[in-house]
């Protein structure tokens, strides 16, 4: 297979993935249960914006994290691989919007988060910055009247073993996520056929 074969078919194979992601099941659950795996606590409607808006520093500072033990790295990865699943944290509303697809999704990974931010107050070297990062949370909750905002997802608590994954069902129902699959899909359409008319122009 020739490069200008190979790059066509990466284009069209991502394609496919996006359309039978999105037109994958009912269940927003995985299925690999919760007998195995790590309680995560709740995080309410009003916390997730603050640790939305901290997660990267969270993140950055567990990673480097070295005086670590295994429940806190399992946790932090499931914080990890949850983000995956909700687009990366890209979805219109995801964080605000409780009728989004991708609330749930949401609440996983910054309650992942969350968990992993307050593991970090116990431990020697990132203890400092743990706490200012809580401290931080905590005024910003309050300036902005955050702490009392829940919905129906913030006494929700999840488990490592359990993936949640965005509501497929309900993008056509909510017009902002709708839009932005929509000019995603076109934009994955666009340089795959963009790719392909190059392709066929450059060949001899």
């Amino acid at each position: 297979m020739n490069i200008r074969s190979t790059t066509f078919h990466l284009a069209m194979i991502a394609t496919l993935q996006l359309v039978i992601a999105v037109a994958a099941g009912a269940h927003q659950r995985g299925g690999g249960g919760t007998h195995n795996g790590i309680a995560v606590p709740e995080i309410s409607h009003g916390e997730m914006v603050m640790f939305a808006e901290q997660r990267d520093r969270i993140i950055d500072l567990a990673s480097r994290a070295t005086d670590t033990n295994e429940p806190f790295r399992r946790v932090l990865n499931y914080a990890q691989i949850q983000y995956a699943y909700c687009l990366w944290g890209v979805a219109p509303g995801a964080v605000v919007d409780e009728a989004s697809p991708f609330n749930e999704c949401s609440h996983a990974y910054l309650a992942a988060t969350k968990a992993v931010l307050l593991a970090m107050r116990d431990m020697p070297r990132e203890a400092a910055a743990a706490g200012e990062m809580v401290s931080l949370i905590d005024a910003g909750m309050v300036l902005r009247g955050l702490a009392l905002i829940t919905c129906q997802f913030s006494g929700e608590s999840f488990n490592t073993a359990d993936v949640i994954r965005p509501s497929w069902r309900g993008i056509p129902t909510h017009p902002a996520s709708m839009g932005a699959l929509s000019g995603l899909l076109a934009l994955f359409a666009t340089v795959t056929f963009g790719c392909r008319w190059l392709l066929r122009r450059a060949a001899p």
